[in-house]
């Protein structure tokens, strides 16, 4: 069954999941629609969006993964993979125990390059719209996931991202060439280690370089769902971005991206008959 909620993302949740894998890709939309008014006219949505990873993963298409769900929105609506208390005084000058530094918590005030993000502050019940998005999202996750382990006594989550090929200004490694794939685990406590060296396995076997964590653990989303002791297992994967596309043209590299989308199709059927302990 395939269902839009909000608009906000899209959920592909059977009632009888037929694999133990559950794709999630928090950061692919760009839709502003309805939330226009707090962007900053300037601001280009693809600049920190990581653009075509649903199609990577198939998503909306024959061949997708049984079990999705997938943003519509842009991050800078809010961020799927953060905490919604994450943000910061300037973002949500109302919030009871602002926590976010560096303006780029669940509501991004800045891009990674340092450029404005909103137009406006934003105030309590907008972020209250924002954080319904949210829990709506991460509702369909655990349903999916806990669907998958009813079935198959364990459940995999896969959280798809991508990265700039070199760290950003307002990233922790600025001007660092960055490895081709990160498998995150949040060093080794959101899923088996099974589980992490069969993804980086799996595309260092391809030709792709691999560094696990570095420079990304996984966010609130692999730590929210990753249970290894309760039997559900959370793993992000980052993906270069110049492997697939041109970072500056935001365009699609043809010979990249069929053989990267190809290389994501058979580890989700690897994933589907791996036992996780």
């Amino acid at each position: 069954m395939l269902t839009a909620i909000e608009d906000g993302f899209v959920a592909q949740l059977p009632a009888v999941p037929p694999s133990p894998v559950v794709v999630s890709v928090p950061h692919a939309g760009t839709s502003t629609v309805g939330f226009e008014n707090a962007i900053s006219p300037e601001l280009d949505v693809r600049c920190d969006a990581d653009l075509y990873v649903d199609r990577l993963y198939r998503i909306g298409e024959p061949q997708a993964p049984p079990t999705f769900v997938a943003a519509r929105l842009s991050r800078f609506v809010c961020d799927l993979n953060r905490d919604p208390d994450d943000v910061g005084p300037g973002a949500v000058p109302m919030h009871r125990d602002p926590r976010n530094s560096d303006g780029r918590g669940f509501i991004w005030a800045v891009t990674t390059s340092g450029a404005p993000a909103l137009a406006r502050p934003l105030s309590l019940d907008d972020w209250r719209a924002r954080t319904a998005i949210h829990a709506a999202y991460h509702d369909a996750l655990g349903r999916a996931l806990s669907r998958a382990r009813d079935r198959f006594g364990y459940a995999i989550l896969v959280d798809g991202h991508s990265m700039p090929s070199k760290g950003r200004q307002g990233h922790k490694d600025p001007g660092r060439e960055r490895a081709d794939v990160v498998p995150g685990d949040r060093d080794g406590t959101s899923c088996s280690p099974a589980l992490s060296q069969l993804v980086g396995a799996h595309f260092a076997e391809r030709g792709y370089r691999v560094a696990f964590n570095d420079p990304y653990k996984g966010g609130f989303i692999t730590a929210h769902h990753g249970r290894p002791a309760d039997h559900v297992h959370a793993i992000q994967i980052e993906l270069r971005r110049d492997l697939y596309m041109d970072e500056a043209a935001y365009a699609i590299t043809d010979a990249g991206f069929t053989r990267l989308r190809a290389t994501i199709s058979e580890l989700l059927a690897r994933l589907q008959t791996f036992r996780a302990e």
